[in-house]
């Protein structure tokens, strides 16, 4: 391989990030919200299908969103010890 196709390698490669919808459940600290994220789960054995729910700390620049607001939210490099996400919309 020459350098011109290492280059093109390298500029093709895409980075998936996750996007996640959420409900903002607490926003009582400065420029974080806590969101809660939600999803179905099918159980191996039974076959039926069970809510789990994550709760993650999400950058919120300014202080906009309020308890209730659905977010979506985007994962980015860590911001601090426990934020990975930001709000998108």
């Amino acid at each position: 391989m020459d350098k011109k196709e290492e280059k093109n390698n390298i500029e093709t490669k895409k980075i998936n990030k996750k996007v996640l919808s959420a409900i903002v459940v607490s926003d009582k600290m400065q420029d974080t919200c806590i969101v809660l994220v939600s999803r179905f789960v099918k159980h191996k054995k039974y076959k039926k299908y069970h809510k789990v729910s994550k709760k993650y700390k999400v950058h919120d620049i300014g202080n906009t969103k309020k308890i209730g607001d659905e977010v979506t939210i985007m994962e980015c490099r860590p911001l601090s010890k426990d934020k990975h996400f930001v709000i998108v919309n």
